[in-house]
C-alpha cells in the first residue's frame, strides 16, 4: 500500500505537496468516496479520480543499476550533481531508488516506480544480504573483526551481526580488503561499522543485493530486472531471508 499524495504525484498530476493541498480541498475520491485527510494509503485495486477523471497508474518496472562513484541515489540535487536517475533519461516512466548508496560508494542499487515493492525491500524486519567489498585503513585484527561480526554500537543503535571475511592484505600500504555482509540499511552503515573498529573505508562497492550481482555490467550500466527476478525479491522479502 501507497500514501494517496504519492500515488497521484508518481501518475504525474501533480507535485507530492500539491497533491496534499488537492486531497484537503475534496479534490480526491477513491472508490466513489471523496477522501479529505492526509495519510490515507491505497492499493493498485483501488479506483482514484483527481477532480473527476480517473488517473491512470504507469506499469511497474525493475532495474538493476551499477551505480559509479560520484553519484548521488536520488531523482535530483540541488547542487547540480549526477543523480542515479540520469542514467534513465530514454525511460519513460519515473523510476527512483530503493535505499541508498553514498555518494563515494559504488555498486549494486535497484531502481523503480513500484513503491509496494520498494517499502517491501527496504522494510528493517526483512534480512535480505547485501554484499559489500571494502577497501580499509590498516589491517584489522581478528578480535576488532569479531566485534562486526558480534554488532557495533553505532550512535543509532547496536548493528544486528555481520559476516566478515578478509579477501587480502598489503603489509606495505597498511591496507585491506574485507568483504562484508549486512541486512540492514542504515546511512553509511559500512563506513561507521569500519569507523568505529578504527580502520576507516578508502573505497567501497556494493556487489551483491540478494542472489543479484553486477555480471556482466560496468559503471553506469543498468537492465531490466526479469519478471521471475522480481518474484524471487518479493519472496526473499515476504520470508525475512535471503
Amino acid at each position: 500500500m501507497e500514501r494517496l499524495q504519492k500515488v497521484i504525484a508518481h501518475a504525474g498530476i501533480a507535485s507530492r505537496r500539491k497533491a496534499e493541498e488537492m486531497i484537503l480541498d475534496g479534490k480526491v475520491k477513491v472508490n466513489g468516496t471523496v477522501i479529505r485527510e492526509l495519510g490515507v494509503k491505497v492499493t493498485e485495486q483501488d479506483r482514484i479520480e483527481v477532480n473527476g477523471v480517473p488517473i491512470e497508474r504507469e506499469e511497474p518496472v525493475y532495474f538493476l543499476l551499477y551505480k559509479p562513484k560520484g553519484v548521488i541515489s536520488s531523482v535530483k540535487d540541488d547542487k547540480g550533481r549526477k543523480v542515479v536517475t540520469d542514467f534513465f533519461e530514454n525511460i519513460e516512466k519515473r523510476v527512483y531508488p530503493i535505499g541508498r548508496l553514498d555518494y563515494d560508494t559504488s555498486g549494486l542499487l535497484l531502481m523503480t516506480n513500484d513503491g509496494e515493492f520498494a517499502n517491501l525491500l527496504m522494510h528493517p524486519r526483512y534480512e535480505i544480504e547485501k554484499v559489500y567489498v571494502a577497501k580499509v585503513k590498516g589491517i584489522p585484527s581478528k578480535t576488532e573483526l569479531r566485534q562486526l561480526e558480534k554488532g557495533i554500537n553505532l550512535e543509532d543503535g547496536m548493528t544486528a551481526p555481520a559476516k566478515v571475511k578478509v579477501m587480502s592484505i598489503d603489509k606495505k600500504k597498511q591496507t585491506a580488503i574485507i568483504e562484508i555482509i549486512i541486512h540492514e540499511g542504515r546511512n553509511r552503515q559500512v563506513r561507521r561499522m569500519f569507523e568505529k573498529i578504527g580502520h576507516p573505508v578508502l573505497k567501497l562497492k556494493r556487489e551483491r543485493y540478494a542472489f543479484l550481482d553486477l555480471h556482466g555490467l560496468r559503471p553506469g550500466d543498468a537492465r531490466e530486472l526479469s519478471p521471475h527476478e522480481v518474484k524471487q525479491l518479493r519472496h526473499l522479502a515476504k520470508n525475512g531471508r535471503s
